[in-house]
């Protein structure tokens, strides 16, 4: 089984800011609460207070859109809808 690995960042719009500095220490408490989760990480870039970088490691495949179907339907899915994301997801074994 290979777990899942998503990695690169988000700009967040000036508008945004301040609302997703906010719900953010809540949506990585409940992604660390999340089953199957190994590993997640958001922080900011320095320099750079619009720029997130994200690393997520996730056991698998299902338990990877677990977490993007709760993300969806939570405040930071809605909180985020004009955020920037730029990412590559990959499997590895």
């Amino acid at each position: 089984m290979s777990k899942i690995i998503l990695e690169g960042y988000i700009v967040v719009p000036d508008d945004d800011l301040e609302a997703v500095s906010a719900e953010l220490p809540t949506h990585i408490a409940l992604t660390h609460e999340e089953e199957g989760c190994l590993l997640f990480q958001v922080t900011q870039k320095p320099g750079a207070p619009n720029v997130f970088n994200v690393y997520e490691e996730f056991v698998d495949q299902s338990a990877f859109e677990l977490h993007q179907q709760r993300v969806r339907q939570s405040a930071w899915g809605a909180i985020t809808t004009n955020v920037e994301r730029h990412y590559t997801v990959r499997e590895q074994d």
